[in-house]
């Protein structure tokens, strides 16, 4: 690999591709891990999702278009209630919400956490009962504390002194106790993405441990004796495979929870360990089911609290994007293929970074596959780029299409349910694409695409 000025993304030039990809000896093959559980190829070869053609779906919805398999959604939702049977299993609401999604989390047992107002407002007005809502966030406005005590929010999780001091000033002014719980900083460094861990010490989110923050937060929280304390709440980060971090959060957050019940006698009854499970976004990502994260995971919990002499406490998780991730695939049409003097072919589609920012922002790998039909042709390493004014503008690094790809072809992505809509954006006024739910062979629209007319409502110069 050669480096380059111009960043990573530039630097693997060449037609090799990285180690870990491998030429496919079917190049119309659909790797199961990637794909939502109901993909299959159809009889002419095309792309099928919910039983529905992926041609039917573009013709219908145009491109680029969010294909969210529901039965794949629910039957995950399912996955985690059955493995994690006695604890409460929170949906990631900052993954992708919409209305529809809500409901069908909700009816599938699930909580949900959200971490902004307009996360809240949407829960609330698809129905979500609020007591199955865990509020997240560093900076919780006045405003959006005050919302979430009239609505009754199951759990707020605190995250600053300043958010105790405001907390409790709105409770008591309500005379309302709403259940909190504390933000741990546990000093654990997940091996994900440096803007994705979120429990080393320097970072916004929570209290330090190791600096007495979080047990401070504790006492003053009981002291005050006007929020519910119920427990302790550590993430460790996002996308991550490797459980051995969880051993090490859950020692150090329940030697806390020890140490708050040798110091004001109490013991709190819950615990929210977070999650942020991984999923396969190409053949090197290896998952974990969910019934060997819950085995593991009670084993770490059941050990420590025998360790320290506490009572199993209730336990939450929070899978992340493992829920809706590996439900939504991307579908684009190709605009153009470029040759760039045998150095690598980029397949151009009608999106890009406005409707998946994760390539450009954290590295990210993706996968592709030809999807409006099943080819002969030899497979050709490609790189997937969108249409926006950015030479970042990449969907796919590096990816085997086959080599008569072409203009008019449509390309699916999958693994795109998660952070892709949540962080699309109009860069260059390109309006954000809908998302369309397919069962059984039928789509509904369930968040329509913007339109030039819906950019311009907001101009008001």
């Amino acid at each position: 690999m050669r480096a380059h000025e111009a960043g990573a993304l530039h630097g693997d030039i060449g037609n090799r591709g990285p180690a870990w990809l491998r030429t496919p000896a079917d190049v119309n093959a659909l790797v199961p891990q990637l794909w939502p559980r109901t993909a299959t190829r159809a009889a002419d070869g095309a792309l099928a999702v919910g039983r529905l053609g992926v041609r039917e779906i573009a013709a219908e919805f145009g491109t680029p278009v969010y294909v969210l398999d529901e039965d794949d959604l629910r039957s995950r939702c399912r996955d985690f209630r059955a493995a994690f049977a006695d604890a409460d299993v929170y949906y990631a609401g900052k993954a992708f919400l919409c209305r529809a999604v809500v409901r069908m989390i909700a009816e599938e047992g699930l909580y949900l956490d959200v971490c902004t107002g307009g996360e809240l407002a949407t829960a609330l007005s698809a129905g979500m009962p609020p007591e199955r809502i865990g509020f997240h966030g560093n900076n919780k406005s006045v405003a959006e504390l005050t919302r979430a005590l009239d609505a009754g929010v199951g759990r707020i999780v605190l995250d600053s002194f300043t958010e105790i001091d405001r907390l409790t000033a709105l409770a008591r002014e309500r005379g309302v106790r709403p259940g909190v719980l504390i933000r741990v900083t546990v000093g654990v460094e997940a091996h994900t993405h440096e803007f994705i861990a979120t429990a080393h010490e320097d970072q916004k989110f929570g209290f330090s441990l190791a600096g007495g923050a979080a047990a401070a937060a504790a006492f003053k929280v009981l002291d005050e004796d006007v929020l519910d304390l119920r427990g302790l709440h550590s993430h460790i980060g996002s996308q991550i495979f490797d459980a051995n971090g969880f051993e090490v959060s859950a020692r150090r957050v329940l030697a806390l929870q020890a140490q708050i019940r040798d110091a004001r006698g109490v013991e709190l009854p819950e615990l929210d360990l977070g999650g942020g499970f991984g999923i396969a976004y190409t053949t090197q990502d290896d998952p974990s089911a969910p019934q060997e994260l819950a085995k593991r995971l009670r084993k770490i919990v059941d050990g420590e609290c025998a360790a320290e002499r506490l009572a199993v406490p209730h336990l939450s998780i929070e899978p992340g994007r493992a829920i809706v991730g590996p439900a939504v695939l991307t579908l684009y049409e190709v605009g153009t293929v470029k040759d760039v003097d045998g150095i690598r072919t980029y397949v151009s589609v009608d999106g890009g970074m406005s409707d998946n920012i994760r390539t450009a922002l954290y590295d990210a790998s993706y996968s592709a596959t030809l999807a409006s039909r099943a080819s002969t042709a030899q497979p050709l390493l490609a790189r997937v780029v969108g249409k926006h004014c950015e030479s970042g503008d990449i969907v796919v690094k590096d990816e085997f299409l086959p080599a008569d790809v072409q203009p008019g072809d449509l390309v699916a992505v999958p693994g795109t349910g998660a952070y892709c809509r949540s962080m699309a954006s109009n860069y260059n006024h390109v309006p954000r694409p809908p998302v369309v739910a397919v069962r059984d062979g039928r789509a509904r629209l369930i968040v329509r695409r913007e339109t030039e007319e819906d950019l311009l409502a907001l101009d008001v110069g």
